[in-house]
């Protein structure tokens, strides 16, 4: 019963957010609006409506979350085959089921990596702009010699260009 279940459910939640369901039911709204006066703006003429769109909406959700869950299940199963087969701490598999202190408390550890990592990659960063403008405040004697590469032009070929 799941299997047909979720075919159903993936197959309505497919269909009614396409454009051509979107369109449909506009012109259901359409159709009741120039509809009142017909019958004279009756009670009964908004409870079709309203009966009409409260039913929808009611079985909609349940759809809609079931096609949800399975998403995030997936997307959460995907995740964790990604952790497994990576060098990534596998303290994370499975964090969808901690509580929101236990959350908090592992974001905040990121966090705090986050920026450890980001001072030391501004370190080196500002190492490597040290570096750089050593090298062009130093005299072109005192720099290294750049290695000839072999795909210099001879000296008859240079006066000629």
């Amino acid at each position: 019963m799941d299997k047909q279940f979720a075919k159903f459910a993936n197959a309505t939640a497919r269909i009614s957010g396409s454009p051509p369901a979107f369109l449909i039911c506009l012109f259901v709204v359409a159709a009741w609006a120039l509809s009142g006066p017909v019958f004279g703006f009756s009670e009964t003429w908004q409870l079709v409506i309203n009966t009409g769109t409260t039913i929808v909406t009611f079985l909609m959700v349940f759809l809609i979350q079931n096609t949800q869950n399975r998403d995030g299940l997936a997307l959460q199963t995907k995740l964790d085959e990604l952790i497994l087969s990576s060098e990534a701490d596998n303290e994370f598999m499975g964090i969808e089921k901690l509580t929101d202190k236990e959350l908090e408390v592992l974001r905040e550890r990121c966090e705090k990596q986050a920026r450890r990592s980001a001072a030391v990659a501004a370190k080196a960063e500002a190492e490597k702009k040290a570096r750089d403008k050593a090298r062009k405040t130093t005299p072109a004697a005192a720099q290294p010699r750049k290695r000839a590469t072999g795909h210099a032009k001879p000296a008859a070929k240079r006066a000629k260009a």
